[in-house]
């Protein structure tokens, strides 16, 4: 049992890192444009991410995936941004059907993307054959699932006070967090190593 509150709080580290803040601006910027009616919804959409993020550091594990990480330092902001700048074309407007299965697939991308800046640490940290490393994976999933739930409810609760209190639109509030998140984002892709050379 130690063991397993051991991973689980390096998942729960993983994603409350305030040093590390891009899976958290990831988070905000997926549950931003929802409210607690769309619970359900949000929650699958951040299950979909944990399951992309398990299902990248499963496949570095077993060696099947190799990236730079200058690469994925890259990538994981540019996530970020797409999903920020979505929500500033689709703010106010109702979901349909088909948009949202196309949500659902690319957050489950994202979540691999985000998996892959995480998959060198994680090696590191476990020893052993790859095998072995399943279930710590396991619980390190669970404490990142946790983790996010967490930042998602805080983020519906802002949302539901704003928009009651404050009497801000859903789709002001959208608009206004994502430009937000957009602000915080750009520095960090110009900022990237990858353009060092």
């Amino acid at each position: 049992m130690s063991e397993f509150w051991i991973y689980f709080q390096i998942g729960l580290k993983h994603v409350l890192d305030i040093h590390a803040y891009d899976h958290v601006l990831f988070l905000i910027a997926l549950a931003v444009p929802f409210s607690f009616k769309d619970w359900k919804r949000i929650v699958l959409l951040v299950t979909l991410f944990t399951i992309g993020h398990t299902m990248a550091l499963l496949l570095s594990i077993f060696g099947i995936i190799a990236i730079k990480v200058n690469v994925v330092e890259l990538l994981i902001p540019i996530t970020i941004l797409i999903t920020a700048f979505y929500n500033l074309f689709t703010a106010g407007k109702s979901s349909k059907k088909e948009s949202i299965s196309v949500v659902f697939f690319i957050t489950l991308f994202f979540g691999i993307i985000h998996g892959l800046g995480f998959s060198n640490y994680f090696k590191s940290i476990l020893g052993g054959s790859a095998t072995s490393k399943l279930l710590p994976l396991g619980e390190f999933a669970l404490g990142i699932e946790a983790a996010q739930i967490v930042v998602v409810f805080v983020v519906l609760v802002l949302s539901y006070i704003v928009q009651t209190v404050f009497r801000f639109s859903k789709r002001d509030w959208t608009l206004v967090m994502s430009a937000f998140i957009i602000g915080v984002v750009l520095p960090m892709i110009v900022e990237s190593e990858i353009w060092i050379r």
